[in-house]
Formats: C-alpha cells, sequence, structure tokens
C-alpha cells in the first residue's frame, strides 16, 4: 500500500510542480521521485530499533536515534537522484560516495543506536547541505547563463563535504575499535584474575620434531 500511496503522490506532484508552479521538467521529476521514495518509507510498516529493547536514558537514545534516521533518510534518496543528473563525472562521483557513505552511517547507527551522538551534526546538518548542494549543482550546469564561478564554488565545497562523510563513517568505526579495547582489557583483567599474570608454556616445535 505504502508503494501505491507513493507512486500516486509522485504521479499528482509531477504535472503540479511542471505545469502549475512552472518548474522545468528534469527539476520537478527530481523532487517527485524523493517525494515518493520518502513517503515510502515513512510509510513502511518496519519500525527502526522495533526489536530493541530499553527502558530509561537508553530508551530516550533510541527515539532520538529513530527520530534522525527517519530525517535523514529523502535526504539520502536526493543525493542518489542527484547523481544521474550531475553531467560532471568527478562531481557526481563524489555525490555517489557521500550517498553510499551516508547508507553506511544509517547501518552503523541501526546496529547500535547508543553511538547516534557521534554522528549527529553529519544527520542534521552536513547530509541535508550535501543534498541542497548536489541538487544546486546540476542546476548550475544546465542553466543557460552558465556561472562558472559558482561552479567551481559549489564543487570545491561538494568535495569537502565528501571528505567530512568520510570523516563521520570513520568515527563511527572507532567506536567499535574502542569498544573492542575495552572488552580486551575486561578479558586480560579477568583471565589473570583466574589464572594468574604468568604466561602459558610455549610449547617447542624442536621437540615436537623430535
Amino acid at each position: 500500500m505504502n508503494w501505491i500511496v507513493a507512486g500516486a503522490a509522485a504521479a499528482i506532484l509531477l504535472p503540479v510542480l511542471a505545469i502549475g508552479v512552472g518548474m522545468p521538467f528534469w527539476i520537478s521529476g527530481i523532487i517527485s521521485v524523493a517525494a515518493g521514495a520518502g513517503l515510502i518509507f515513512m510509510l513502511s510498516p518496519r519500525q527502526l530499533f522495533e526489536g530493541l529493547d530499553a527502558s530509561g536514558v537508553a530508551r530516550g537514545k533510541i527515539e532520538f536515534a529513530r527520530e534522525l534516521l527517519t530525517g535523514a533518510e529523502p535526504l539520502a534518496i536526493r543525493l542518489e537522484v542527484a547523481v544521474s543528473t550531475i553531467r560532471t563525472q568527478a562531481v557526481a562521483e563524489r555525490v555517489r560516495h557521500m550517498a553510499r557513505i551516508s547508507r553506511e552511517i544509517f547501518a552503523g547507527v541501526e546496529e547500535d543506536p547508543l553511538r547516534v551522538d557521534r554522528v549527529r551534526r553529519f544527520l542534521t546538518y552536513y547530509l541535508p547541505r550535501a543534498a541542497d548542494l548536489a541538487e544546486a549543482y546540476a542546476i548550475l550546469e544546465k542553466s543557460g547563463n552558465r556561472d562558472t564561478t559558482r561552479l567551481v564554488a559549489t564543487s570545491d565545497l561538494i568535495d569537502r563535504l565528501d571528505t567530512a562523510f568520510s570523516h563521520y563513517a570513520t568515527n563511527l568505526q572507532e567506536a567499535d575499535l574502542g569498544n573492542l579495547d575495552i572488552e580486551l582489557k575486561l578479558l586480560k583483567s579477568s583471565l589473570d584474575e583466574d589464572l594468574g599474570s604468568s604466561q602459558l608454556p610455549v610449547s617447542d616445535p624442536g621437540k615436537r620434531r623430535a
């Protein structure tokens, strides 16, 4: 049902924007596709983190993560749609990379919603700005009065945003490594307590050969 509703909404929105508002057909198409995809996600019966059982502070964090990811999903879709509208290959590749990194970050937060604070600024600031700039670049490329200065400036910002996206993805991965360090220390402490700090005897390869 969510696909039917989203398709109907996109079909209605396209002529409204193209004819009623007077937008170029290709821009109307992008907006309609993004709106339809957003509706599919919003009307989906699956709820983020529905399998998690939490209370207190953890429950509030999960609700916060769910809210941020719900708002970020249409932005990632806008990036994915913008890739096909950008003519400059290098810029399109950066936008494609940002869309892929966005999905990786979403998956990381879904796996552990308590890490959402590490990517909060990414979800609420950098991702919306990236979607805006990607669409703006496509519009500038197709403009009759080609503004080279703005194209270069926008491309430079997209390049820097791509770097920021990678930074946040790495930051999220480092959270896992930090947890691993803690687990290793706790395991070592437990082993030292149960077995003592002495090392286990190492077998002599020469004896085995003899």
